[in-house]
């Protein structure tokens, strides 16, 4: 299976600033990648590369407020996704960082990082036991682009449909088997709650219900790892062309979860059945059946809910067309006012 650079976990270096964004998503426009700024060059950084030193950037809205004011150049207002984006056009690009790649080159070194040697060992354990071919796992994050601290987590890319499908299912039985892989306690279930929900009004029951039961995430040898799953090209379902999408507003509802078999991946998809909506800010009126998908770019919103769970939804909503369909979508990007919480 051939990959194209320019995904979803790869990095992007720009020629001229020295400037790391990371790739977000699998459908691009011709001239440009779609990805977020990351890592910017500063004198009072605390992470060194080549002799220059860097900051990360992790709040969205700062990672904006920086481009608008210092590097408008990578901005643009989409006209297919109705929203400003970030983006590097390809004559800006010195290189593209890729997961496979550096696992490649990680397991060829001599002389590793502990990091490196951790999220190696990994990978092979998931290699091992989980039946997953060498060519479809990857090592994203920091790391990849020597720009990790001591703190930094183990960011693991799975590629393929089917591999990625049951590689999940087996993860049951490697937290179960293996003593060095384990999904988190109480306390650090708490902390994640900070880090994934703080300035939100989500209860920590609440966000408990979903977290609990995920499989993508967990400790390794003390270390956090993630797991993002990247389908096949085949099913990415088109282009970045053949979709035009259209801000509604915002809606909160009550949907049944129809099918889940996607919100593994990213970006993560819940076929709904819309049964109330609670508030819309929307000037239309929205026939309830048209609203069928939930989307997110955001790892926090994976396995999420199951089969036949009924899901309090608030985010943004959303006109779809693709090719001769039409539909609505709710997609959640914001920390503190999305949210899908199980209520039964």
């Amino acid at each position: 299976m051939e990959i194209p650079l320019g995904i979803e976990g790869d990095y992007i270096e720009t020629k001229k600033e020295h400037l790391f964004f990371d790739v977000k998503g699998l459908h691009h426009p011709n001239d440009r990648k779609i990805c977020f700024l990351r890592f910017i060059p500063d004198v009072e950084g605390d992470r060194v590369r080549h002799s220059i030193t860097y900051t990360k950037i992790y709040d969205l809205q700062h990672r904006y407020s920086i481009i608008n004011e210092k590097y408008p150049q990578y901005s643009f207002f989409s006209q297919e996704m109705d929203m400003s984006l970030q983006c590097v056009k390809n004559q800006d690009i010195k290189k593209i960082y890729s997961p496979r790649g550096y696992l490649k080159i990680v397991i060829s070194k001599q002389n590793l990082t502990e990091i490196e040697n951790i999220s190696k060992n990994l990978c092979e354990l998931f290699i091992r036991l989980g039946y997953i071919p060498e060519n479809m796992i990857g090592i994203t994050g920091s790391p990849m682009i020597g720009l990790n601290t001591k703190n930094s987590d183990i960011d693991i890319i799975l590629y393929g449909t089917q591999t990625s499908l049951q590689f999940q299912e087996q993860l049951k039985n490697i937290f179960k088997k293996n003593n060095h892989v384990r999904k988190y306690n109480l306390d650090e279930y708490r902390k994640h709650y900070e880090w994934r929900v703080g300035g939100s009004d989500i209860l920590f029951q609440d966000f408990l219900k979903s977290e609990q039961r995920k499989l993508h995430q967990g400790k390794y040898q003390g270390i956090d790892f993630f797991i993002r799953y990247i389908k096949s090209p085949r099913d990415w379902e088109g282009d970045y062309y053949d979709y035009q999408y259209k801000n509604m507003g915002r809606i909160s509802l009550i949907a049944e979860i129809m099918d889940s078999t996607d919100s593994i991946f990213t970006p993560c998809l819940y076929k709904i059945k819309c049964s109330k909506v609670l508030l819309s800010d929307t000037n239309i009126n929205i026939r309830m059946d048209l609203i069928t998908q939930i989307n997110s770019y955001r790892g926090r919103f994976c396995e999420q809910a199951k089969d036949g769970e009924k899901v309090l939804v608030e985010g943004k909503i959303e006109k779809v067309n693709y090719r001769d369909s039409e539909f609505y979508r709710i997609l959640l990007t914001d920390q503190t006012l999305d949210k899908m919480i199980i209520i039964n």
